[in-house]
This record gives structure tokens, sequence and C-alpha cells, in this order.
């Protein structure tokens, strides 16, 4: 295992880090690094050598062309996978096997059958050696996300009879030429399901309950010729609910959207009403309003990504030394690629999404 090089006090130690693919989440991580009090960035990896030049430019730490090689260095107690999707499971592999904690972007991985290798390797890493996992699902962090997760397990809303979600985005086949790897199968394992809406369709599972597919299809709607993957996905999906019973919600996402729009998410309970549209909207039975402002929101042209990278990155290396794996592991991250890779199966025939 990879051991501690430096700490700030006897009580706090100082994690290592590094951020392997610098691609455009990469600046998330990259800053999530400099403001957690755990964490020092330590090395950069990148297979591109321009791409590696300009972030070790910019981050005055070394570069390295392979995880592997940075492995070998010893320089490193975390790594961060921000790589293409197919990658994540392989490196996530690599690291655990030698002994270092892993912290991976969505999703768990491009194919399920690599999802559901990683798992136990997870398992087995931090039994015998401490070594965790997370994956970035950060908007289970956001303040409104938080209120409403918090509303429906108090129990006061009574039961959850229906819900639905949207995921309204806007891509350009120029966006996929800039990162090929995007609009294919072999790089990402899918499209707009698997690069934008992922994170909506895991709310949405973590919040109603555990859910199975009745019924849906992705396809290409905007970007035909231009990608292989799907622009616009809908599901109808089955929950089941804490008491046992099951109820049922609909999802719609689409890239072909004029703008990004907030993204849409409504719970209909015994007792209230609550729609995300931004702000979090909670109407009573008993005609009382309440709402939630979300806390944080990304300047510029990214603010529908959300802000909560740096509260789940902050949290991961807390639990490193609280003895319990990380709440979000490669068990729970995979039951959203679950629902996906069903969606893919009904409406993509040649199975290239396996």
């Amino acid at each position: 295992m990879a051991t501690d090089a430096s700490a700030e006090s006897p009580q706090a130690l100082v994690r290592r880090a590094a951020v392997v693919g610098c691609g455009d989440i990469s600046a998330q991580h990259f800053a999530a690094i400099e403001a957690v009090d755990g964490a020092r960035l330590a090395a950069v990896v990148d297979t591109d050598p321009e791409r590696l030049a300009k972030a070790e430019a910019a981050h005055g730490v070394p570069g390295y062309a392979s995880l592997g090689e940075l492995l070998d260095s010893g320089a490193v107690d975390v790594v961060h996978l921000c790589t293409p999707h197919n990658a994540h499971a392989p490196l996530a592999l690599e690291a655990l096997a030698r002994g270092v904690h892993v912290l991976t972007e969505k999703p768990v991985a491009h194919v399920l059958s690599d999802a559901e290798a990683l798992a136990p390797a997870a398992r087995k890493a931090f039994a015998e050696h401490g070594v965790q996992l997370g994956v970035c699902f950060q908007n289970r962090y956001n303040a409104t996300i938080r209120a409403l997760r918090g509303l429906l397990e108090s129990g006061s809303l009574g039961r959850v009879l229906a819900a639905n979600a949207t995921v309204m985005w806007h891509r350009t086949a120029d966006y996929y030429a800039a990162r090929p790897w995007r609009g294919t199968w072999e790089g990402s394992g899918g499209g707009l399901l698997m690069n934008q809406a992922i994170h909506t369709l895991d709310l949405l599972q973590w919040l109603v309950g555990p859910a199975k597919v009745l019924g849906g299809g992705a396809s290409r709607r905007a970007l035909e010729g231009v990608i292989e993957v799907e622009d616009t996905a809908d599901i109808l999906l089955e929950h089941t609910r804490d008491d046992g019973e099951s109820v049922r919600s609909v999802f719609y996402a689409t890239n072909a959207n004029a703008v990004n729009s907030p993204i849409t998410l409504d719970i209909v309970t015994e007792r209230a009403e609550l729609s995300l549209r931004g702000v979090l909207t909670v109407r009573y039975a008993d005609g009382t309003v309440d709402v939630v402002e979300e806390s944080g929101i990304l300047p510029g042209e990214r603010s529908y990504w959300g802000a909560s990278h740096r509260l789940l990155i902050a949290d991961f290396y807390a639990s490193l030394d609280s003895g319990v794996p990380f709440w979000i592991g490669a068990e729970e991250a995979t039951a959203a690629l679950r629902l996906i890779k069903d969606v893919y199966a009904r409406s993509f025939p040649e199975g290239r999404w396996l």
C-alpha cells in the first residue's frame, strides 16, 4: 500500500493526490483537491503529451504518461480518475491492487461486466488493506437534494405515490468532435444516458427506491450521422418503496434541447408535492409552501452542472480514516448503470452497448 509522505499535524494526514486524465472534468477535481485539508496535489497523468505538459505547468507537479508509471514512482496515495469511461474500471482495478485509494468519475464502468468485476475487487481491497473506492455522483450532495432526501426519510410526507424527472440539455457535433470517445460505444459505453443523464437517473432511483425498467427506448434524434450512441431517451421505471409496495416514475432526457436547462425532478407524496426547478419547492396539502435554495452554483456556462464536487471529494477524504467504506462505491454506482444498459438492450439489439 502507498504510504503518506507528509502530515500537517499528528492528527491531520494529508494524502498525496494525482489527477489521472486532464480533460474538462478534471478542473473540478483540481479545485477540490486544493480546497480539501486532507489532500495535496502531487502528480498529474495523461496519455496526451500536450495536455500533460499543460497540466504540469499549470499545477507545478510532476507528470506521468500512464497510471502504471505513477504507481511505480510511489508518489501517490489517492488517484482521481477523470479519463474516458472505458478506462475507469481497468485503472481503478490497477490502483486498488497497488494499495492506492480511488475516486472515479461516473460512470463506474462503461460496460456492466466491468462494474460487476470491480465491486468485489473493491470490497477485497477495503477488507484486506482499508483501501477505498468512491464514485462521483456529486449531485447527491446538492443542498436541494439533501433537503428532499431528508423530507422523504422523515416519514412526515407519507408514502411516495409518483415521480418524474427530465434532463433537457444541448450538445453539438463540435462537442463530440472535441473528444471523439464521447460519441462511441467503445469509448463511452453510451451517449446521453452515460454522459449527462446518469446523474439524474441515479437521483431518481436513490430518492424514490430501487428501480427496474418497465419500458424505454434510446435513439438519435438530432445527431444522426454524427455519433453512434443516443442523444435522446425515455424510460418508465418501477420502484420498490420501503414498505415493499411499488411506485412508477417517468424519465425523459435529451441533448437536442436548444439550451442547457436545469434538470427537473417531481415527487408526489401523500401529504406534499416536491418540485425541483433549480430551487426545491415543497407544497404541502394544507397549503403551506417551503422553498430550499441551492447553496452552490458554478459560474458561467456550466452553471447547470451544480457545484457539489468539492463536498463529495472532501467527504471521500474524510472517509479514508473512518474505518467504513465510502458510501457511494462500486455497488451503489452500478444501480443507475444497470438501468441504462437495460434500456440499451431494448433499443440497440446489435449489442454494441455491452
